[in-house]
């Protein structure tokens, strides 16, 4: 096993391996613990007591941060008419119809963090699927990104919202911010994360719904959150 650097030991020995850590706690560690030299993003770790397999216990959707993820979202819209013009007055950085599938198809380009599209749109965005999907940009209306009001989902893109959906092991990663916001606000967005979480547990799903959940910076360790407080 590779050697670890001097600041993530002095990190870990903040932490203790074995307890389960109040949210606010486990925060305020995680910021004490975040040392790299760049502004570290914070991820949240959800394990669910569901099994992904299983169409009625997918549990998928968006919620917007109150305090925002700290990173600049660049936005792609599939849109055409009114709806365009909307969508580059709500900020969008590109604004297409197939002149931007043909640039992705060609080019390979891939400069922009989130894709929205209108639904008439659909068929025309149907055609990346391929390409789209693997890296999680296929727009979805649960997601709220294939919506006719497009202008509303670039500035809600732009504000912060975050996809929440589960990988192939039952876990959620999600960003809630920057090291640099502190802990209470950090704290603010893990709080309006989980209770979005917690909300659209399935109707199918059995037994304890939060398994585990870890915080951690970018470079920094794993900090354990007590589930029992998560509801």
């Amino acid at each position: 096993m590779a050697k670890m650097g001097k600041k993530y030991s002095d990190s870990v020995k903040l932490i203790d391996k074995s307890k389960l850590y109040d949210p606010a706690e486990a925060l305020d560690l995680v910021c004490q613990t975040s040392k790299a030299k760049f502004d570290e993003t914070v991820e949240v770790h959800v394990r669910l007591g569901v099994d992904s397999r299983h169409a009625d216990q997918q549990v998928r959707g968006a919620v917007v941060l109150p305090n925002g993820t700290g990173k600049t979202v660049r936005v792609l819209v599939f849109a055409k008419g009114e709806k365009a013009e909307a969508a580059k007055a709500a900020g969008a950085e590109y604004v297409g119809e197939m002149d931007m599938v043909e640039k992705i198809t060609k080019e390979n380009w891939f400069d922009f963090d989130v894709v929205i599209a209108s639904p008439d749109m659909m068929g025309v965005v149907g055609r990346l699927g391929r390409v789209l999907g693997p890296k999680g940009l296929m727009p979805n209306p649960k997601a709220g990104t294939v919506t006719p009001d497009v202008a509303r989902a670039v500035t809600e893109a732009k504000a912060g919202k975050i996809e929440y959906r589960l990988d192939k092991t039952n876990i959620i990663h999600c960003p809630i911010g920057k090291a640099s916001f502190g802990a209470e606000k950090l704290g603010e967005n893990f709080d309006t994360l989980l209770g979005a979480i917690v909300k659209a547990k399935p109707a199918a799903a059995k037994g304890q719904y939060i398994k585990s959940c870890v915080v951690a910076s970018t470079m920094g360790p794993g900090i354990k959150v007590n589930q029992a407080k998560l509801g």
